[in-house]
């Protein structure tokens, strides 16, 4: 076998893990943002300044935030428990000490600092756990299409070929969650001051870098003769083309239909879909072609896995903009947003109970077809990671309570709550946020070059694999070469936010 053939064979022909695996490795993310979040207080509760140092700030951001996904993706994925339960003890640890150490002068009653803490006046407009999740799920997502290719990486995470639930197969769907989330029909700015009309030409023009890129993915892997997945999307398609072609599609939709009723044709595409599937010879053309026997003549033969699994992505884009719409809503209090955590865990324990019903009686989670069970296992888990965020946030802003003047890149800030006297009742409230003040963040940094960021990862990744014979790398190799990938990825994009540059053309 070819070199091409061997890597082909290395990721193909997989059925996943188990839904506990991947619902194990949830936390981890949002407990070291937690976790840098928590040192970050501290630094300045003993040295009464918040950390300034660009450099300091970059290692300290890369060595929490990212190494800990690099190693539990590695060496120490057969423990997936392990780093999240260590990770969490550590900013037990330091939250003790901080609560212990704070000044004399600021020490009230627990009860008392709860009190307060529920009653806190936080900005509305900005929710700093929905760009937490777009750049992790980002970040997480160019970790593994290279680790994929490395034999350190558990062949479990990789995607499955038919059935089965992979880390992976979750990051596809994940992109298109994040995407939904920040939408501007969700956001209602150009969407509402606009003509539907000339709202749809606007969409139509923003995706034309996908559809530049899917292209220039494309002939880049045909002309170089790079290993290729066929039965992930097909011969000719990708994720590029997927999410340019999704984007549009619900912006016809959202035309057409209220946003607030997203969540109705989500349910409906979903359902029709995997009633077409069970009914029906598709689900059986999906796999095995026109002729039952794999054939990839014909445009459509040849894509087949890419076109229809766009109804599935297309469910999970609607779904997800009826999560950013109840996002959106007017919550102006710490309590609201821990009411909203409590709404987002019930929506989430119903999603778990649907998916059981789904697989039992319909079809096995399957990306390649994006069936009813992968969209509710998706939005299952998305708004789960979401949650561990938001709680994520919360604690930091709790501790930042105790700690008077200490500063947290990407998190809330405390607010004056508005007047309500009627002379100043028009009046906005000025909202300093921390993630535009911050000069040091890399989730900032990366949230503002997140395509650029995805292309990066993408064309090193391709360099990576035609320089080095990825299969037979030792565990020390790969884990320099994956520290290396990333820093370098995370580097630019720091320069560029050091810098304020953002690479946006269309």
């Amino acid at each position: 076998m070819s070199q091409k053939q061997l890597k082909e064979a290395f990721i193909s022909n997989l059925n996943g893990t188990s839904l506990l695996e991947v619902s194990l490795g949830l936390p981890l993310a949002p407990l070291c943002l937690l976790c840098r979040g928590l040192l970050l207080i501290l630094y300045h509760l003993h040295n009464g300044k918040p950390l300034r140092s660009r450099t300091c700030s970059l290692l300290l951001d890369f060595a929490v935030l990212v190494s800990p996904l690099l190693f539990s993706c590695t060496v120490l994925s057969p423990i997936i428990f392990f780093p999240p339960s260590i990770i969490a003890a550590i900013c037990a640890g330091i939250f003790a000490k901080i609560y212990s150490q704070r000044k004399h002068d600021t020490r009230a009653p627990f009860r008392q600092i709860v009190k307060d803490f529920q009653r806190t006046y936080l900005d509305s407009e900005y929710i700093p756990a929905i760009t937490a999740l777009r750049v992790y799920v980002n970040v997480l997502t160019s970790i593994g299409i290279l680790a994929v290719d490395f034999p350190q990486f558990p062949r479990r995470y990789a995607k499955a070929e038919t059935y089965g639930t992979g880390v992976m197969d979750l990051g596809v769907g994940a992109f298109i969650f994040g995407n939904a989330l920040v939408c501007p029909e969700v956001r209602q700015k150009s969407y509402v001051t606009q003509a539907k009309f000339s709202h749809l030409a606007k969409q139509f023009f923003s995706i034309w870098p996908l559809i530049f890129l899917g292209v220039g993915r494309l002939l880049s892997v045909k002309s170089i003769a790079y290993q290729e997945h066929t039965s992930e999307y097909g011969v000719h398609w990708n994720f590029f083309f997927t999410l340019a072609f999704v984007r549009l599609a619900a912006s016809l939709l959202l035309a057409i239909i209220p946003t607030n009723k997203s969540w109705i044709v989500a349910v409906n595409l979903a359902v029709l879909y995997q009633l077409i599937l069970n009914i029906t010879s598709l689900k059986t053309f999906v796999l095995h072609g026109s002729d039952g026997k794999d054939t990839r003549v014909g445009f459509f033969n040849a894509n087949r896995e890419g076109l229809l699994s766009l109804f599935g992505y297309l469910a999970i884009y609607m779904a997800s903009v009826q999560v950013g719409l109840y996002l959106k809503k007017q919550r102006n209090s710490v309590k609201d947003w821990m009411e909203a955590v409590c709404s987002l865990l019930l929506t989430v324990l119903v999603l778990f109970v649907l998916l059981h019903l789904s697989q039992a009686h319909a079809d096995p989670v399957s990306r390649r077809m994006a069936n009813l069970s992968y969209c509710i296992w998706v939005v299952a888990h998305c708004l789960t990671f979401f949650v561990f965020f938001l709680v994520t946030d919360l604690v930091l802003l709790f501790t930042k309570l105790l700690v008077k003047g200490s500063s947290v890149p990407s998190c809330w800030s405390v607010a004056k709550p508005p007047n309500t006297s009627k002379k100043d009742e028009t009046e906005a409230v000025p909202v300093r946020r921390e993630s535009e003040l911050s000069h040091a963040c890399l989730i900032s940094a990366v949230n503002k070059n997140q395509l650029l960021f995805f292309l990066l990862a993408n064309v090193v990744t391709g360099i990576v694999n035609i320089m080095i014979d990825t299969i037979h790398s030792t565990t020390a190799l790969t884990l320099c070469i994956l520290h290396l990938y990333m820093f370098f990825n995370c580097l630019i994009m720091y320069i560029l936010h050091a810098k304020n540059i953002v690479l946006k053309f269309w």
